[in-house]
């Protein structure tokens, strides 16, 4: 294999965008961790209700129209039609424009409808209207990068993602400790402010963003100004041919934000309509039962805090507050749990173009060892992510928290959520291995299915007192472990030489299991270790007890993390979970086979 060949095989791209993805989950990360310590529970369920809100806007109006641009104007491009190119732009544009405005008035003139009832949360009436500015410039940028893209230029694209970011961290951060610092009352007051903070960077780098890309498509237009002789099409003949390519990826698109904002609105929903039933019975710790992980009695208590707080703090609504606290908490979780799915976005971006290469050339095996070889690759990077959220579920969250949530009940949801990351993952690389061999609409009909039993479960979980809030991960866990086996199925009926299953999934997962059971039971074993050292112990004021500090916490998790990296490596290279024909698709691997000692 050539040095040429190597630059530009298939796992070549997946590191070289692998890369850039992480750095901007970093951002990402050090964005939402942080603020996931300083906003409370029923802040951040805000923060969280909003920003469901605002990627269905988003996705229904910039999900299908930047591919269609970009594929538009790169066909006029290549034909030297120059009048063209320009005229597909400014139809885009002025289609985005409208579709922007349109999301834009939804979440600012209507926002308090919007929030009361399609999020069920009236306290997220500001948090909506602080991203109504960036669903409008997002979707101008969009008409930008499309045409950028178009020309094959990445640069402005990955300048305004960065800007994006960057601002959400800087501004965002500042704003919410700003506000914070402030100490507005009354507190619930001054929380739902910091939310607002917090997610107006988002808006700020939305704008910002758009300047920039306006500026910088100005430039490039003076390069090349004319004049062109060739004849352009009519706005009408160029928006019917951009919708023709836009809707369908649109609707295949919008499938997973349409499910989010239904399950917002479910799960806030039936959490409150759980409270109500508690506050109308006047049950009591001792009345209720104990439910899963003691939800019943922890739900009793919460309400009890709120309805004591209500009767010096006017704006809170016991009923509604309660439910906002628990809401908050899943999303804090939420944000841990697409860490995982982040990783994948890369690998399933280049398995397209690898198979499709692949089936064009009539080459069924190689098609089969890039199917094989990324299913392996993504479950080597899902499952011993999703097997450490489930083992250390309550100590992580106790840890990215800072304490400020209840880990005893965002712990198990995050562990819950640990289990679903990993289907998620499969379904995705499945979803682009069907896509790849030319199947498209079928994956789409697999996430409805799983969407559909998604808002079954909730709905019957999340109503019901002694499950609640518990019901949402274990509707993601159905919603996506049936569509990743569905997936799974249809490529074994449907694709010539289908992948070995047993190949891909069976020694990651035993290697991904011991290293679940290792990392718990390391973590257990320093706990107790650690809890009786007075460095790494709290003592309660009330009975004199002693257990595990938050520093404790910490030492110990990072201790079992630790082990198990350490233990899965082992394992990986001990059980030859990777082979040598998936290394020598990697730039340089023959030499890491060689390194490893894998023939």
């Amino acid at each position: 294999m050539s040095s040429q060949q190597k630059k530009n095989t298939f796992f070549g791209g997946v590191a070289i965008l692998m890369v850039s993805t992480i750095i901007i989950k970093i951002i990402g990360a050090i964005y939402k961790i942080p603020l996931g310590i300083i906003l409370s529970d029923e802040a951040y369920g805000d923060f969280g209700a909003a920003y469901n809100i605002y990627s269905f806007f988003l996705t229904i109006s910039t999900a299908g129209l930047p591919v269609a641009l970009s594929k538009t104007v790169s066909e006029a491009n290549a034909l030297g039609r120059y009048n063209q190119v320009q005229k597909v732009f400014k139809v885009a544009f002025f289609a985005f424009l409208a579709m922007g405005t349109f999301s834009f008035i939804c979440m600012s003139v209507f926002a308090q409808p919007v929030a009361t009832y399609a999020l069920q949360n009236e306290k997220a009436v500001w948090c909506v209207m602080a991203l109504s500015p960036a669903v409008l410039c997002t979707c101008c940028c969009s008409a930008f990068r499309g045409y950028a893209q178009g020309h094959m230029n990445m640069i402005p694209t990955a300048i305004s993602q960065v800007m994006e970011n960057a601002s959400k961290l800087i501004v965002g951060m500042a704003l919410a400790l700003f506000i914070g610092s402030l100490a507005l009352q009354p507190e619930d007051f001054g929380d739902r402010m910091m939310a607002v903070g917090a997610i107006f960077g988002v808006s700020v780098g939305s704008i910002l963003s758009v300047i920039f890309l306006s500026v910088n498509h100005r430039r490039t237009r003076r390069l090349n100004p004319g004049p062109f002789t060739d004849r352009a099409d009519s706005s009408r003949d160029i928006l019917v041919r951009l919708l023709k390519l836009a809707i369908p990826i649109t609707i295949s698109s919008s499938t997973s934000a349409i499910v989010t904002l239904i399950d917002t609105n479910l799960v806030n929903g039936q959490l409150q309509n759980v409270f109500q039933s508690i506050l109308d019975s006047g049950a009591t710790v001792t009345s209720q039962t104990q439910g899963l992980f003691d939800i019943g009695n922890k739900a009793v208590t919460i309400l009890q805090e709120n309805i004591q707080a209500a009767a010096t703090d006017h704006s809170v609504v016991p009923v509604l507050d309660s439910a906002r606290g628990l809401y908050g908490a899943y999303q804090k979780c939420m944000s841990i749990y697409n860490l995982p799915f982040n990783l994948m976005v890369p690998l399933t971006a280049s398995i397209i173009p690898a198979v499709s290469a692949a089936r064009a050339r009539h080459n069924d095996l190689e098609a089969r060892q890039v199917s094989e070889s990324a299913l392996r690759f993504g479950a080597l990077l899902a499952l011993p992510c999703g097997m450490g959220l489930f083992a250390l579920g309550e100590p992580i969250m106790w840890l990215l928290t800072g304490g400020s949530t209840d880990h005893t009940i965002a712990g198990p949801l995050l562990s819950i959520l640990g289990l679903a990351s990993m289907f998620v993952c499969i379904q995705l690389i499945a979803t682009s291995i069907l896509q790849a061999n030319g199947i498209v609409t079928l994956p789409i009909v697999t996430v409805v299915i799983g969407g559909v039993v998604k808002i079954i479960v909730n709905y019957t979980l999340v109503g019901n007192p002694n499950i609640m809030i518990y019901g949402a991960p274990v509707g993601t866990l159905c919603c996506f472990a049936i569509a990743a086996v569905l997936n799974l199925l249809i490529i074994k009926g449907r694709v010539p030489s289908a992948p070995s299953y047993t190949k891909a999934f069976l020694k990651p997962l035993i290697a991904a299991v011991i290293m679940g059971g290792a990392a718990w039971a390391s973590y257990g074993a320093a706990a107790r270790v650690l809890s009786g050292m007075s460095a790494f112990q709290k003592v309660d004021a009330a009975t004199g007890a002693a257990s595990l500090s938050f520093l404790g916490n910490a030492v110990s998790t990072a201790a079992a993390i630790g082990v198990g990296v350490i233990v899965y490596f082992a394992l990986v290279l001990m059980l030859r979970v990777i082979s040598k024909e998936d290394l020598e698709l990697m730039p340089k691997g023959d030499k890491i086979a060689r390194l490893l000692r894998i023939k």
